[in-house]
Parts: C-alpha cells; sequence; structure tokens
C-alpha cells in the first residue's frame, strides 16, 4: 500500500489505540554511527521519554529485531522497563526465531532449521563469505572476525560444518566487499529453497526458518496477551520489518528506511535522527 506522512489523519484513528507496541531497535530506536555504519549505543531522551510514556500507559512494549537475544536486554536497561516487580518485558529477537521474557532471560519459544544446504549453496558462489551462527545467550560462533562492532558478546572461531552441525535459529553471512544488491540478487539467483532470507542496509544476508520473521514472533507473544494483530503499533526501518509492517494493525516505517520498506507501512514517520520513532509514539501516548 501507499505510505502516507505519519503527521496526517490515519482512517479509524479516533476509535484506536495500541494495545502493543513493537520497536525495531536499530534505526529506529538507535541512530546510526555515520562513520562507522554501526549503531550507537546511546538513546535520545525523546525516544526513551516516548516508549516510557506507552509502558506506563499501559501498553505491552516489544523489541523486536533482528539482534540476538542477549544483546537486546542491554536496551531494555536503557528504556527502563520492565519497571521493578511488574511484568516481565516480552522480547522478539533473531528476527523473530526467538521468543524471550526479560528479566530474567528465559526463551519462551524458539525456531531452528537445518542451515546446511543453503549455506552450501552461497559458499559455491561466495566461498570468502564471512558466517556467524548465535551461540544463544553468549555471543557468536564464526569462520572469521566481523568488523568491528557488527557482533556483540563473546566470540569463538570455528570450522562452518561445526556450526550447522545442528539445527540453528539463525545463519548470517557477511561480505565488506560486497554491496545489499549483489546479496538480493544472489538470493533470487539461488532461490534458497526451504528457508527464508532478508538482506540489510550493507551486504548482510541473514537466513532464518521459513516462515520465521518479526511478524511471526510477534503473533506468538499476541497469543499469549489474547490479543490481535490489529491492537498492534509497529515501528521499523530495515527489510526485515516488511512482514512487521504490513502484519500489524498499524505499521511506521521510519524516515530512513528502504523505500520498499516505506511502500508497504501504513504511514512514513522521520528519520531516525530526527527522532521519527518518539513522533509517531506521541500521537498515541
Amino acid at each position: 500500500m501507499s505510505s502516507t506522512e505519519s503527521t496526517t489523519a490515519w482512517p479509524g484513528e479516533s476509535a484506536w489505540e495500541p494495545k502493543l507496541v513493537a520497536l525495531d531497535i536499530d534505526g529506529t530506536l538507535l541512530r546510526w554511527v555515520e562513520d562507522r555504519g554501526t549503531p550507537s549505543e546511546a538513546l535520545s531522551d525523546k525516544v526513551r521519554d516516548a516508549v516510557r510514556r506507552a509502558y506506563e500507559a499501559g501498553a505491552h512494549v516489544v523489541l523486536s529485531s533482528g539482534r540476538s537475544a542477549h544483546s537486546m536486554t542491554g536496551i531494555a536497561d536503557l528504556l527502563g522497563i520492565p519497571e521493578e516487580a511488574a511484568e516481565r518485558l516480552w522480547i522478539v529477537a533473531s528476527n523473530g526465531a526467538v521468543v524471550l521474557r526479560y528479566p530474567p532471560v528465559d526463551v519462551v519459544h524458539e525456531e531452528t532449521f537445518d542451515a546446511r544446504p543453503a549455506l552450501e549453496k552461497i559458499l559455491e558462489r561466495r566461498p570468502n563469505v564471512l558466517v556467524a551462527v548465535e551461540n544463544r545467550g553468549l555471543g557468536y560462533r564464526f569462520n572469521r572476525p566481523f568488523p568491528e562492532g557488527e557482533l556483540d558478546g563473546d566470540h569463538l572461531i570455528a570450522p562452518i560444518d561445526e556450526m550447522v552441525a545442528e539445527p540453528v535459529s539463525r545463519v548470517i553471512i557477511r561480505d565488506p566487499d560486497a554491496s545489499p544488491e549483489d546479496f538480493i540478487a544472489l538470493g533470487r539467483e539461488l532461490g534458497l529453497h526451504g528457508i527464508d532470507y532478508v538482506v540489510g542496509y550493507t551486504a548482510w544476508l541473514d537466513l532464518t526458518p521459513v516462515g520465521v520473521s518479526k511478524a511471526s514472533g510477534l503473533s506468538y507473544v499476541c497469543d499469549q496477551l489474547d490479543l490481535e494483530p490489529t491492537d498492534v503499533l509497529a515501528i521499523g526501518d530495515g527489510r526485515n520489518d516488511i512482514e512487521m509492517l504490513e502484519w500489524a494493525g498499524r505499521g511506521v516505517a521510519m524516515g530512513n528506511a528502504p523505500e520498499e520498506v516505506q511502500m508497504v507501512a501504513d504511514a512514513v514517520t522521520a528519520h531516525v535522527a530526527d527522532d521519527g520513532a518518539a513522533l509517531e509514539l506521541s500521537r498515541w501516548f
């Protein structure tokens, strides 16, 4: 559908209020460090205050990211949620493959798949790519180090065969010398049957089980809370947010999102550098 500016009226707005707010992290809550292409570690006061208002109004705030579980809990801490003695937070990690409660970290749902066939196809075309698999709760195993700042947690170098010997929730493919367009073309050429994939802002390819996305992870959360997709306000900026924005009752793309992401959204808010997430949340809370 065509997207509209978030400052304009929205059909049904007067009668609707979000019961669940699904928030991407990098490029939505956190700005990018321009000279490094990595996310900032700081939240702006406007964004933090807007998320807090939603939380204090009684909305379920759900962080929904391609990040691994262990790298998302710190963002919840920066936001100051959940409050002490309050209900534990829901978090959708690894592009929907992992759903957890926090604090403490308690993984309540995980989707895994056999990544070997797809990975073999990719390595035939691009034998020098970097490959990483999440070592859940700790960090990552990879065949060679990724560019500085791209993977957090503990790092362990391991043979690729060993990394995918058992089913995994996600595989990351990275080529610092390629472009996102190269990886989009690669995915189309290979077909990659039996899995889903999403290309990031850089030449970064996430492989996940078929049907798994942020939308599927959020759907699991909604089922537990007895909510419907129509109750959800979702805000994101990446290609891995497309399913989530289409699925939610109101899906809002950031002004810094690629065109294909903005095109599927119900509205487009301001750039992350201009606190677009806070602008959208302030409409409702």
